[in-house]
């Protein structure tokens, strides 16, 4: 069987961010409580960003480093969202446009709650793996945006959104799947899946999220088990301890990954808590440190624990990965595979702290009123031109040409690159 994998990977974070714990206080949030989230930072969505930006921003390095050769083996663009903003049409048609990519390709967009990246990463990879078109690429990009709106007059208080609020981040992640897995090369076949009707968290306005936040987090356990139990069926030799160098979670907080990883030990190996403590810390937090900084990206947040446990672990030798991705409502997945010196050094030369770093750090006060400006661009603006006066610094936070939404015209979204 061929080699099949990400080829190239890249995750955009955004142009302005927040500190949570300043958030926290201002909300008067219990500060036991919000310390078990282990946030630091959440991505901040401008209005003149959403989620095609988010998508845009991701992928252009890795299409600019392709030649045009390469380009034209993209034949598939699949978007990964909760976050559309049009019921038929897909995100993936704006993202191929502003790419400047060969029409000869497939476009449409993937919805499973926050499964839906690791989703489309395997309908790719499955795509690559028939060989129906030997040397295609397909790229997929999960991109997802939460963006709080509150109404002028009303006060904004601990109770409008709780502790959603600080983990509620922004974010996206590109990755080109080919048979050329420089990045990350799968283990085929080695996969196990499991889900059911549960309603846990949902989006049943377009603009608005709900749910049962102790549900979901039992749902998210469960899962995290069966799965892993279904892929060894799959891979009888392997072992939760022993086969993976490194584990990465889907991290809708850093707190929520802390707990499932100390259930999956207890319920494999009885382990006590020194023993998980120090398994955590050795096999888990590389995949943390972004997703600490940007939030809860939903649909990507796999991917980001994924991109940064490469990013910052040890590869001096190949180390295996198994990866766990969750979407409410629910499915579920357990998979695995490789990555090398050769793959933390493409992603390290992209400079990813540099980028969390250049954010426009908001104040309260200033987030407070893009809360207030958030109304103009709820779900099905028909026409808007975008005050891109405000918050106007942020526009400038990456020294690279960076794609905006520019206007709303009859529905069609128009956008611009910004140096």
């Amino acid at each position: 069987m061929i080699q099949v994998g990400i080829e190239a990977m890249h995750l955009f974070s955004g142009t302005a961010c927040l500190d949570v714990q300043k958030l926290a206080e201002h909300r008067n949030l219990d500060t036991a409580r919000f310390n078990n989230l282990l946030m630091v930072e959440k991505t901040v969505a401008l209005p003149y960003e959403d989620p095609v930006t988010f998508a845009v921003n991701a992928a252009k390095p890795i299409i600019d480093a392709l030649s045009e050769e390469e380009k034209d083996r993209i034949e598939m663009i699949i978007t990964c969202t909760e976050s559309g903003f049009d019921f038929g049409k897909s995100l993936s048609t704006y993202c191929h446009h502003l790419l400047g990519l060969n029409r000869n390709c497939r476009l449409f967009e993937l919805k499973n709650a926050c499964y839906s990246g690791v989703a489309g990463l395997q309908m790719a990879i499955n795509f690559i793996i028939s060989q129906t078109s030997p040397g295609a690429k397909a790229l997929v990009i999960a991109t997802d945006i939460a963006r709080y709106i509150a109404e002028e007059g009303k006060a904004i208080d601990e109770h409008d959104w709780s502790f959603a609020e600080p983990s509620g981040g922004a974010g996206a992640v590109a990755m080109l799947v080919s048979d050329n897995p420089k990045v990350f090369q799968i283990d085929v076949g080695a996969n196990g899946y499991y889900g059911y009707e549960v309603m846990d968290t949902c989006r049943p306005a377009p603009d608005g999220e709900t749910g049962d936040a102790e549900l979901s987090l039992l749902s998210y356990l469960d899962c995290c088990l069966n799965s892993y139990l279904e892929y060894q069926k799959r891979v009888p030799e392997a072992d939760y301890a022993k086969t993976f160098q490194y584990l990465s979670y889907h991290t809708p907080f850093g707190g929520m990954v802390k707990g499932a990883h100390r259930n999956m030990m207890r319920k494999l190996f009885k382990a006590k808590a020194p023993e998980i403590e120090s398994d955590f810390e050795s096999r888990v937090t590389q995949g943390l440190k972004y997703c600490q900084r940007v939030g809860n990206t939903m649909g990507a947040t796999a991917m980001f624990s994924l991109y940064s446990i490469i990013d910052n672990g040890d590869f001096s030798k190949p180390q295996r990965i198994g990866c766990f991705s969750y979407g409410s409502g629910c499915c579920s997945e357990f998979f695995s595979g490789v990555a090398t010196q050769q793959s933390q050094d493409l992603l390290r030369e992209l400079k990813v702290d540099a980028q969390l770093d250049r954010r426009y750090q908001l104040s309260v006060d200033e987030y407070d009123e893009l809360l207030l400006n958030n109304n103009q661009i709820r779900f099905g603006t028909r026409n808007l031109d975008i005050d891109t006066s405000f918050i106007h610094q942020a526009r400038g936070a990456h020294p690279y040409p960076t794609a905006f939404l520019k206007r709303i015209n009859e529905y069609h979204r128009e956008y611009e690159w910004v140096s």
